[in-house]
C-alpha cells in the first residue's frame, strides 16, 4: 500500500530544516512502513537523487551486484534510506506436476492450475446482471477448506477431455521456497535499480563522490553481459548540460558572426569575449557564497549571462570604434570610453541586478540559483568590462599589433609657408 502526504508550510525556506527532524520522528514511530521524507521537486522530476542501476539476465546474481551497492553506498556515511526497487523476496508455494502420471490419469497440466486456482482464488462460473450492473459469480472452496497448504493436496483434479477425477497429490508434489515478486526491466535486460536519499546537508554529488571509486571496482569485476549505469541526479545533469553546452556552444558562434560582420574584423571580436569567462567566475563565486547547487538552473543563469555580458562589452566597444573613426589617438580613446559609457552601463545592470532580488528573495529554491548566478555574473562582469577591456584593447593594438590603429592627427603636414608667384615685368611695374 502507498500513500503520499503533502505538507505546506508559509515560508519555503523551512522546508529543508523539517525535513530530517520529521524523518527520524516517523521512522522510529511507525515500524513496519517504509517512509521518506522529500522536498517536492519543482522544474523536471528527477526522482531519487541517487541511483545506481545494475543490468543483466541472471536474477541471483543481480541481487548480489545489488547487494554490495547497497553496502558501498551505506559506507559513505552520508547516504540514507538505501534501498533496491525489487523488493524482498517472498515466501512462495509451487505447485510441480508429475508428467508421467498426469498423462496415465488423463490430466494435463492445465487441469491441475485450474483445480488448484479455483479452489484458492476462485473460478468465475458466470454473470450476474442487475440492471446496469454486472456482478461476476465466483465459485471457490470455504475459508476452512483451504486455510491449509495441506488442504490442497485433497482437491480433486477433473479432466477436461473426460468424466475422471483424481486427488491432486497423485499428480503434484509442492514446493516451498522464496522468489522475487516484482523483476523491472530497462532496455529489455533485467534491471534492479540501487537508490538513497543524501544525508541532511548533504548533496548528491557528495554521495557519488564518496562511492564512486569503489562502484568503479565493483564495474570492472562484473563479467561480460552484466553492466552497472550511473542515474539520478547525476544521468540527468550530465544530460541536461550536455544540451546546453550545444545551444551555448551555437550561441557563441552566432554571435561571434554577428561581431566579424558589425566591426568587418575577424580579430576584434575576441576583445569583446575576453570579459565572459570573468562573470562566470562571478557567477560561480555567487553560488558558492549563498550556499546553492550548481545544477541546471545556476548553469543555465550562467549560459545566459553570455549574451548579456557581451551587449554591455558592445557599448563600450562601439564607442571606441567611433573614437578611432573620428581621428582620436588610442590611449585618450580609451580612456573616453570608459568614462562616457559608464553610466550607461551603471543603469543597465543596476537595473537587471534590483529586477532579480525580488524574484531571488520570494521564487523558491527553483528561482534562487540562476537569479544569483545573474546577480553576481553581472556585478563582477561589469567592473571587468570596464577596466579589462579598454586594458586588452591596449595589449592588441600596441604589444600583439593584431588590430591597426591609424592615428589620423599624427599625419596631418604642417601648416607651409604662403607660395611665391611669378609674376610678369609688366604687371610688376604696373603693380
Amino acid at each position: 500500500n502507498y500513500a503520499q502526504i503533502i505538507i505546506q508550510v508559509k515560508d519555503k525556506h523551512d522546508t529543508a530544516h523539517l525535513m530530517e527532524p520529521l524523518q527520524q520522528a516517523l521512522s522510529e514511530r511507525i515500524p513496519g512502513a517504509r517512509i521518506y521524507v522529500r522536498q517536492l521537486e519543482s522544474g523536471k522530476a528527477v526522482g531519487l537523487p541517487v541511483a545506481i542501476r545494475l543490468s543483466g539476465q541472471d536474477t541471483q546474481a543481480l541481487r548480489s551486484y545489488a547487494d554490495r551497492v547497497k553496502t558501498i553506498l551505506e559506507g559513505t556515511g552520508i547516504a540514507t534510506g538505501v534501498r533496491d526497487d525489487w523488493g524482498e523476496e517472498s515466501f512462495a508455494v509451487r505447485l510441480k506436476t508429475d508428467p508421467d502420471r498426469a498423462n496415465m490419469a488423463g490430466l494435463t497440466n492445465l487441469d491441475v492450475a485450474m483445480a488448484s486456482q479455483s479452489a484458492t482464488y476462485g473460478r468465475k462460473v458466470t454473470t450476474l446482471r442487475e440492471g446496469d450492473k454486472q456482478i461476476p459469480v465466483v465459485a471457490r472452496l470455504r475459508m476452512e477448506e483451504r486455510a491449509q497448504l495441506s488442504d490442497l493436496n485433497n482437491l480433486y483434479v477433473y479432466a477436461g477431455q473426460g468424466s475422471q477425477k483424481i486427488h491432486l497429490r497423485q499428480v503434484s508434489s509442492t514446493e516451498y521456497g522464496m522468489q522475487t515478486e516484482k523483476l523491472r526491466s530497462r532496455n529489455q535486460f533485467r534491471t534492479i535499480t540501487v537508490s538513497a536519499m543524501p544525508a541532511e546537508g548533504k548533496l548528491a554529488s557528495e554521495v557519488m563522490s564518496a562511492a564512486r571509486g569503489k562502484l568503479k571496482e565493483l564495474q570492472q569485476e562484473m563479467p561480460s553481459g552484466y553492466r552497472l549505469e550511473i542515474g539520478g541526479e547525476e544521468e540527468d545533469q550530465v544530460k541536461s548540460f550536455k544540451e546546453l553546452t550545444i545551444v551555448l556552444m551555437i550561441s557563441v558562434a552566432a554571435i561571434f558572426l554577428a561581431l566579424v560582420f558589425q566591426f568587418k574584423n575577424a580579430i576584434k571580436p575576441f576583445v569583446v569575449f575576453a570579459a565572459v569567462p570573468f562573470g562566470m567566475v562571478g557567477a560561480v563565486g555567487a553560488l558558492w557564497l549563498m550556499g546553492e547547487p550548481f545544477g541546471f538552473m545556476g548553469f543555465l543563469g550562467i549560459v545566459s549571462l553570455v549574451g548579456v555580458i557581451v551587449s554591455h562589452i558592445i557599448v563600450l566597444f562601439d564607442f571606441i570604434e567611433e573614437k578611432h573613426s573620428e581621428g582620436e589617438p588610442l590611449i585618450e580613446a580609451l580612456l573616453d570610453a570608459g568614462i562616457m559609457r559608464l553610466r550607461p552601463v551603471m543603469i543597465t545592470v543596476g537595473a537587471t541586478v534590483i529586477a532579480l532580488f525580488p524574484l531571488a528573495s520570494h521564487g523558491g529554491p527553483l528561482w534562487e540559483p540562476l537569479c544569483y548566478a545573474q546577480i553576481g555574473g553581472l556585478s563582477v562582469a561589469t567592473f571587468i568590462t570596464l577596466l579589462l577591456v579598454p586594458v586588452i584593447y591596449a595589449i592588441f593594438v600596441l604589444d600583439l599589433k593584431l588590430i591597426k590603429w591609424d592615428d589620423h592627427s599624427a599625419g596631418v603636414e604642417p601648416e607651409t609657408a604662403p607660395a611665391q608667384v611669378a609674376v610678369p615685368a609688366q604687371a610688376a611695374g604696373h603693380i
